[in-house]
């Protein structure tokens, strides 16, 4: 293992979407406490700075392995089907149509229990997303289809933030 390993292989994980987020929470605290600058503060120059590469690496690792999102995109990456999302906005073709509804819905939303309904249905759609990239990365192997299921739930955590904002100005 070195600096350039995948983040799979510093946490010693399968290369897979599914994971127990308790196992990479200890195998994080683990890494850390083995490679913590703090340990090293009586070293050499390159042993400390290799402490502070490894430390940020494991980091890095760690936020983009905790977050479903990041991780799928990494995933996706990882196995040839980038997301892209600056200049490929692919996404399931059921959602497109799904996406323009709630932006009208949104839109013409007039009040908080209208909003709070409408968090309750992309909360929803979100986790249902989550299980079928799951199932696209981890059963079928079909890292384009879960490319656009990313794609997807990037808008979707956008939307959410809107709503939220839209849910904050209603409490004013």
């Amino acid at each position: 293992m070195n600096l350039q390993s995948n983040d799979f292989e510093i946490f010693g994980l399968p290369e897979r979407f599914a994971l127990d987020r308790a196992d990479l929470d200890a195998r994080w605290k683990d890494l850390q406490r083995q490679a913590h600058p703090d340990r090293f503060a009586s070293a050499d120059p390159a042993s400390q700075r290799q402490a502070m590469q490894w430390s940020v690496r494991i980091n890095e690792a760690y936020q983009r392995l905790k977050d479903p999102i990041k991780r799928a995109a990494y995933l996706c990456e990882l196995r040839g089907a980038p997301i892209e999302a600056e200049n490929n906005t692919a996404m399931p073709t059921d959602f497109l149509v799904q996406q323009m509804q709630w932006r009208e819905d949104l839109d013409e939303a007039d009040g908080a229990d209208a909003l709070e309904r409408m968090a309750d249905e992309v909360a929803a759609a979100r986790r249902a997303r989550i299980a079928t990239l799951q199932r696209g990365l981890d059963e079928q192997g079909d890292a384009a289809a879960a490319a656009r299921e990313v794609r997807a739930l990037m808008f979707i955590e956008r939307f959410a933030r809107d709503l939220e904002s839209r849910l904050d100005q209603q409490g004013q």
